[in-house]
């Protein structure tokens, strides 16, 4: 317990001391230890803080807390070491209301706000659907949910080719971008839009670490204790289902996150949830902001997509994950 309480006190430090660092690195350099006095007395690089840094490292924060703790509590769900925010079609269906909004409908009277909006309502009906499809007499079984899942994540896939395959060039590059994931677009409304969203995700998640800590005994064992499975289910997935359709609709599809943090805290402090999802959230954080300073920085003056960093961290460690669990998947 000391050593997991030592972990998050140090997690908790390095959060505001990466996005000093982070909001410090670019075009115009700030060192860290000045930003405070530049915020105080608004020195001459205080707009360059405000209005650019801030908002773009802030968001990353966001996103990456909410899509590490949305992979943290999926694999608790699924007592599946692989499981990620994409296994329930939440990415894809936002990926696919996206593309719709790109390909078919444009700009129009709502302007930026469309596409976070089409790609956060398309998420929720597709995992509304997941749930739907899953439930059998008012109960939702694990497997089920995950095939469920699956089966509509390849039609959301289909969908996404369907609007790639009708785009002009223009439109692909638009969506090949947005798919990829990045926060070129990060400005203080899209943050403040995605906030309540996603604290609302993150609230309803990090009191499940109990709960979830149960469920690992299994569904029929923790049933016959009493546990409200079904409603520890309904709960996670809907608080899975506010942070990954916020941070899709906000950022785009973003990958890996929710797969290797959950695993990395795992390592360093054990598998006790109520201290890998505030873990999670905290690391995740920390991840993306530092995910999105080398996408920003490491092709000047053009931008890597984030999706593609985390894309070559998380592809080597989801194949060493999959090479020391397969027996625990396969047997």
């Amino acid at each position: 317990m000391q050593k997991r309480t030592k972990l998050l006190l140090i997690l908790t430090i390095l959060l505001p001391a990466s996005i000093c660092v982070a909001a410090g690195i670019g075009a115009y350099r700030i060192l860290p230890w000045k930003i405070p006095r530049i915020l105080l007395f608004k020195e001459e690089a205080f707009p360059i803080l405000l209005y650019v840094r801030f908002p773009r490292v802030l968001l990353a924060a966001l996103v990456g807390s909410m899509l590490a703790i949305s992979g943290t509590t999926l694999q608790g769900i699924f007592r599946n070491p692989l499981a990620d925010p994409g296994l329930i079609g939440i990415t894809a269906g936002a990926g696919l209301g996206a593309s719709i909004w790109i390909v078919l409908v444009g700009g129009g009277k709502i302007g930026i706000w469309g596409l976070p909006i089409a790609a956060f309502v398309c998420g929720m009906f597709v995992t509304l659907a997941v749930w739907k499809v899953s439930e059998i007499q008012g109960k939702v079984h694990t497997v089920t949910l995950l095939l469920a899942g699956i089966a509509l994540n390849s039609l959301a896939g289909a969908g996404i080719g369907l609007m790639t395959f009708l785009a002009d060039d223009e439109q692909l590059r638009s969506l090949t971008f947005w798919l990829l994931g990045g926060f070129g677009g990060a400005t203080w409304t899209v943050l403040l839009v995605t906030l309540p969203i996603g604290m609302i995700g993150l609230f309803l998640l990090l009191r499940q670490g109990l709960a979830l800590n149960t469920l690992n005994l299994g569904e029929s064992e923790a049933y016959h204790l009493a546990v409200p499975t079904e409603s520890i289910k309904r709960v996670s997935v809907f608080g899975v289902a506010l942070t990954v359709g916020a941070a899709v609709s906000a950022a785009g599809g973003i990958g890996f996150v929710g797969l290797v943090v959950p695993h990395l805290l795992r390592l360093m402090g054990g598998a006790d949830h109520r201290f890998v999802l505030p873990g999670s959230a905290l690391g995740g954080a920390i991840l993306l902001i530092f995910a999105d300073l080398f996408s920003r920085t490491i092709v000047v003056p053009a931008e890597l997509p984030v999706g593609i960093v985390t894309a070559l961290l998380g592809g080597p460690f989801f194949l060493w994950l999959l090479i020391r669990f397969k027996r625990q998947i396969f047997l």
